[in-house]
């Protein structure tokens, strides 16, 4: 059996034990202090795994944990490379949710609010790097483990520090949750936008001079109908009018209305495209006025050669762990997204196999939890092996 399978095989009691204290320290994005109180717990957790650590303060969100192990010395020219591995401290799950979704194991899955997305994801890297250290796997690279606090929320604090350490580092790790049963590996990811539509018309009695009114919402809704067709399924680009607002009264012409719009893009070449032709909307009433705001805010993790080569090598070293890995492509954002953008080679989904993210049968397969932190250590060693 392979050493670092076994090793881990048997901390299994105390992976679990882990887990369930970081499900059960609930960490939602918009409480500070609950999400420091994670933060902390898993830095004590951290240094007592080797790691030297510090936290990026933010007045905004929780401070952003970075955790750098370092094992045997390295070569000279390697001292100042490093491998990352990124995650996050909060959940979309609010106080008290334990309460109607308490961490409970049953049928070899463990559930609970925040458990596959991502507190697995989590214990999988602490427990990858303690299976190295302590089995004295010759890691060549220092590697540093980064945790924000407001990924959930589009990481508005935090990218900036995911991108300061992007700039020095050889590949980024993501140990957000794998994809589908299966738990496939993300190759790509596409990029996020939102665009804020907004439209003002005139007001008027809709029985007596319904003539008069301007109706801002028939506006807008033919804006809509026109921005859907620059969607363009074989490219990826896809929009979606989520939230529509409009109107006072059911017998006052609507004076003004609003929508957003997500748009998701695979290349960064569309981003450019899609927003040049939301900012040259124009009204389809000349009486009515439009206004368009809003833009990209992440870029998509394109499937470049580097990131095929290092899905390569995971799949390489995932069949003697008895893992037959595949990829995908996915519509969601991660932090990923932004160390791809900077030219890191990026490979995302190394997290926790399972399903149920933000929905209340959110669970994690155990099995599958000590496989992958197995798989991830192989990764970190063997990339760490490689002589730039």
């Amino acid at each position: 059996m392979d050493v670092l399978l076994k090793s881990l095989q048997g901390q299994r009691k105390p992976i679990l034990a882990l887990l369930r204290r970081l499900v059960e320290m609930e960490s939602p994005s918009t409480d500070k202090a609950a999400v420091d109180r994670l933060g902390e717990l898993v830095a004590a957790i951290a240094r007592g795994f080797g790691a030297a650590v510090r936290f990026y303060p933010s007045r905004t969100t929780g401070n952003h944990l970075r955790a750098e192990f370092r094992f045997a010395p390295s070569p000279k020219h390697l001292k100042s490379r490093q491998i990352l591995l990124l995650g996050h401290l909060d959940t979309v799950w609010s106080h008290g949710t334990l309460a109607r979704m308490p961490f409970r194991i049953r049928g070899g899955r463990a559930y609970g609010p925040g458990v596959f997305d991502m507190k697995a994801g989590i214990v999988m890297g602490l427990y990858a790097l303690d299976a190295l250290r302590k089995l004295g796997v010759p890691v060549n690279r220092k590697v540093v483990m980064l945790l924000n606090a407001d990924e959930e929320i589009g990481s508005p604090s935090s990218r900036s520090v995911t991108r300061r350490e992007a700039r020095v580092s050889d590949v980024a790790f993501v140990l957000e949750p794998a994809w589908g049963p299966k738990g496939n590996l993300k190759t790509a990811r596409k990029g996020t936008g939102e665009f804020e539509i907004r439209v003002w018309g005139q007001a008027a009695h809709a029985g007596l001079e319904p003539e008069k009114g301007v109706n801002a919402i028939l506006e807008l809704s033919r804006q809509l109908i026109l921005i859907e067709s620059f969607a363009d399924e074989k490219r990826g680009i896809t929009f979606n009018s989520g939230i529509v607002r409009g109107g006072t009264r059911c017998n006052v012409v609507p004076e003004q209305a609003s929508a957003t719009v997500d748009v998701r893009v695979l290349r960064a070449e569309d981003m450019a495209l899609v927003a040049r032709r939301m900012h040259a909307l124009k009204p389809f009433n000349r009486k009515a006025k439009l206004e368009v705001t809003g833009g990209f805010n992440r870029p998509p993790l394109e499937r470049t050669e580097a990131v095929a080569a290092l899905y390569a090598r995971a799949r390489r070293l995932a069949r003697p762990l008895g893992i037959a890995l595949s990829e995908a492509t996915v519509g969601g954002g991660s932090d990923g997204n932004f160390t791809s953008a900077l030219g890191v080679p990026t490979l995302d989904g190394l997290g926790a196999v399972g399903e149920g993210a933000h929905a209340s049968h959110e669970h994690v397969v155990i099995a599958e939890l000590i496989r992958r932190t197995a798989l991830l250590a192989h990764l970190i060693r063997d990339v760490s092996s490689a002589d730039k």
